[in-house]
């Protein structure tokens, strides 16, 4: 496992470069079928591949990643204040997760990369609270059907079949109550979502980058934001905007009521 950040006086490499074809070794036989069966398996050519080598050889980097990306509390507001059974796909190391659990009398949070579920796990025990995390792709979840009140995943689905497309979402409905509802936060493909019955909303506010020293995202933006190195040394200020590297804030949310 790379420690590059672990060391902070040491050059990070930028993520387009950070792995190699002999990552690959860490994959499951089963992921490799899952990642590996089409398209170019260079992490250094086929970013997707890079992600999920990032997930599972560097937990600690991910999660340095994402700290600082906070959810818009308006979105956390917006989903239902008490449920029975919530089920979270691609929960990760628990970036929503937190904000779920107390929220429902059961939460099923499904994460592939065996890393971050035990992340996660140590996570929520550290803060005495308790849930079922298990492993599980968006095309293939280990919950009976009709059984959660709210399906909801986190950023990590998109539109590609490896990670949700058609048939992920069918399988999130196929989960989900009567009249429950699948929702996707911090969608991507928005368009692709809407024409298949989804409603989107966005919250109003302005959003930044919360780092927690300007040290912190000058090196982590070394690695995944190199191009906004510049501008964050120059501003030298750990909140960091959006537009600054490049991406959108997590303001929004696609949702779904499932019909009989």
């Amino acid at each position: 496992m790379r420690n590059d950040l672990d060391s902070p006086r040491t050059r990070p490499v930028d993520f387009n470069h950070r792995y190699s074809t002999s990552d690959l070794s860490c994959l499951t036989e089963a992921e490799r079928r899952r990642f590996l069966g089409n398209g170019d398996p260079d992490p250094q050519t086929n970013p997707a591949i890079a992600w999920e080598l990032l997930y599972r050889l560097e937990p600690k980097l991910y999660d340095r990643l994402i700290r600082p990306e906070r959810i818009h509390p308006a979105v956390i507001d917006w989903l239902p204040r008490r449920v029975h059974r919530i089920v979270e796909v691609g929960a990760g190391s628990g970036r929503l997760t937190e904000a779920l659990v107390d929220r429902c009398d059961e939460l099923i949070a499904i994460e592939p990369a065996a890393p971050l579920r035990e992340r996660l796990t140590a996570r929520l025990a550290a803060s005495g609270q308790s849930l079922r995390v298990l492993n599980g792709f968006f095309d293939d979840l280990p919950v009976s059907n009709r059984s959660a009140d709210l399906v909801v995943a986190a950023s990590a689905f998109t539109q590609d079949p490896a990670h949700g497309g058609d048939v992920g979402l069918a399988e999130m409905e196929r989960v989900c109550l009567i009249g429950g509802r699948v929702v996707i936060v911090w969608p991507n493909g928005v368009e692709w979502l809407l024409a298949r019955g989804y409603i989107y909303q966005s919250f109003p506010g302005r959003m930044r980058l919360e780092f927690d020293s300007v040290e912190e995202a000058v090196e982590v933006a070394q690695i995944f934001y190199p191009d906004a190195v510049a501008e964050i040394r120059r501003s030298g200020d750990r909140l960091v905007a959006y537009e600054t590297v490049g991406t959108n804030p997590p303001r929004d949310l696609a949702w779904k009521a499932v019909a009989g």
